[in-house]
């Protein structure tokens, strides 16, 4: 039987943290360490343990389904509407604060801004797909179509239709899932966000009418 077809998702717990952070962090790495990584003070992943376990805003366990293989958690992803854009910014910057302190917040904030200028938060009628991330050892084996499956039929039962993602333009094989899934590419942003901890790519957005 195939790998995703043995998949058992379900919501996050905080329990999970050890499991789907690093599956979240794989999903933009360099993006993460861009704005996350501040040296002598935290790494990225580091930082989200710490928003995952408090629950609250876009790297919080409740946004977040997860996907467990042998009693092992594979898989991990998270699907939200622009209805969630203040509630996540409003918890975003409480967990930044309480983390890095006054001295270094105000920086890793800007860099978060300056990111959304590369991948912009839904707006309208969208139902954004984030933080996919499947296990290594597993990828290739139908569990990244599985986890898309499952966010897309959350959306529908929350009356959504039009499924919205990003890519990195350095990331050819996870835009191929997409464009299997039935995305198609309907916009690119540049990007020129670098520091020592990361270099931002390129993103192209891409969408699905799921109707």
């Amino acid at each position: 039987m195939a790998a995703s077809a043995q998949i058992r998702f379900r919501p996050a717990s905080a329990n999970d943290v050890e499991a789907a952070v690093p599956l979240i962090y794989s999903s933009g790495p360099a993006a993460f360490d861009y704005v996350f990584a501040v040296p002598g003070r935290s790494d990225a992943q580091a930082f989200l343990r710490h928003a995952f376990v408090d629950g609250a805003g876009e790297f919080g366990w409740r946004n977040h389904c997860v996907g467990e293989f042998d009693g092992q958690v594979v898989v991990a992803g998270a699907g939200f509407g622009a209805e969630t854009h203040w509630p996540f910014t409003l918890a975003a910057a409480r967990q930044i604060l309480g983390y890095y302190g006054l001295r270094h917040a105000l920086g890793v904030m800007t860099r978060g801004l300056r990111v959304e200028s590369v991948i912009p938060p839904p707006s309208g009628d969208m139902h954004y797909l984030a933080h996919l991330g499947v296990a290594p050892t597993l990828r290739g084996q139908g569990i990244g179509r599985a986890l898309i499956n499952y966010l897309v039929a959350a959306a529908r039962r929350q009356g959504r239709e039009r499924m919205v993602l990003d890519v990195a333009v350095s990331n050819p094989r996870a835009e191929a899932l997409y464009a299997r899934c039935g995305f198609t590419v309907t916009g690119e942003r540049l990007s020129e966000l670098s520091n020592a901890q990361g270099s931002v790519p390129g993103h192209r957005r891409m969408e699905r009418w799921s109707g």
